[in-house]
């Protein structure tokens, strides 16, 4: 199976390292060819245009950073539509609109291919070792001819549905990652100001029903002062905008994710849009004088658990 991989930042370039790593005849693009050029030198083959890449590989997958960013790559010039043929199947990997996935979809199935909604969930360092969570949502058929490819890119795969099933699922995953973000944001300045001590209180929160992955991940970074996690603010707004719109469009009268919108927004203006996310903290340290850090703690994620092969997770029926 020849793979090809357009997107190779954060989380991109990570699964495009599983694929390597695991054997697969790999193609790599990315406007950075700085990041081609390192693939290259690992043994993947660069190509010059999206077309030039859907001609050439079996699997295409694109991880990019917005669903502008994915029609251009898949219906501008040069772009998968003119290069994508019968049998061969697109994979797009990253976090986008359910409607514009479906649009693109119907495109790729015109020209015979065949489309997957495909985004992952858990955080650039499981991306690094193949022990992300993976959504797909496509007809049964395709997700059983990728899932070999899937449980070498992650560890549990989960079949969502049709196409944009996926999309809707990872989106609702990032609200409620943003919505405990925010809230271990209030708790943990919340103890630094009342004297408790921060390493003390991130071991209480682990172990107690306050505990959750993003306290395990990105409490250890916010505490490390680095806040490192490898997501922006802009991609949070992104994130909760594109659930405020299913919301909107089913008639949910959302209360806390507007809210959320507001508090992300005005992080961005203080901070910049590029800034770590886990840095919407300094809202609260900047309000209090509070120094909300601890010796002890990690500068960024490492993934400890040994790769594993992935498998599919089985939906209670």
């Amino acid at each position: 199976m020849s793979i090809g991989f357009i997107g190779l930042g954060n989380v991109g370039g990570k699964l495009a390292g599983s694929v390597l790593r695991n054997g697969f005849d790999l193609h790599v693009l990315d406007l950075d060819a700085s990041l081609v050029d390192e693939f290259v030198r690992r043994g993947a083959v660069g190509s010059r245009s999206p077309r030039e890449l859907a001609a050439t590989c079996d699997v295409v997958i694109t991880c990019l950073p917005d669903p502008a960013a994915s029609a251009a790559v898949v219906e501008g010039p040069d772009g998968l539509l003119e290069g994508l043929s019968g049998g061969t199947v697109w994979l797009e990997m990253s976090t986008t609109d359910e409607s514009e996935i479906t649009r693109l979809g119907g495109k790729v199935r015109d020209v015979g291919a065949e489309p997957v909604d495909c985004p992952v969930s858990g955080g650039c360092h499981r991306a690094a070792t193949g022990n992300i969570s993976i959504f797909a949502g496509c007809e049964r058929a395709t997700f059983e001819r990728i899932l070999p490819l899937l449980t070498v890119l992650g560890r549990r795969v989960l079949h969502t549905g049709p196409l944009g099933t996926a999309s809707v699922l990872k989106v609702a995953t990032n609200y409620l990652a943003t919505a405990n973000l925010l809230t271990l944001s209030e708790a943990l300045t919340t103890m630094a100001a009342a004297g408790v001590d921060l390493g003390t209180a991130y071991e209480a929160f682990r172990i107690s029903s306050g505990n959750s992955f993003v306290h395990e991940t990105e409490s250890q970074v916010i505490l490390n002062g680095s806040r490192d996690i490898s997501f922006t603010m802009d991609l949070v707004l992104k994130d909760i905008g594109l659930f405020q719109s299913i919301a909107d469009r089913v008639g949910v009268p959302l209360e806390i994710n507007p809210l959320m919108i507001d508090i992300f927004t005005d992080a961005a203006e203080r901070y910049g849009v590029r800034e770590w996310s886990p840095n919407v903290i300094r809202r609260l340290e900047d309000a209090t004088g509070v120094s909300v850090t601890a010796p002890g703690f990690p500068a960024e994620m490492v993934d400890d658990e040994p790769e594993e092969p992935g498998a599919e997770i089985t939906v209670r029926r």
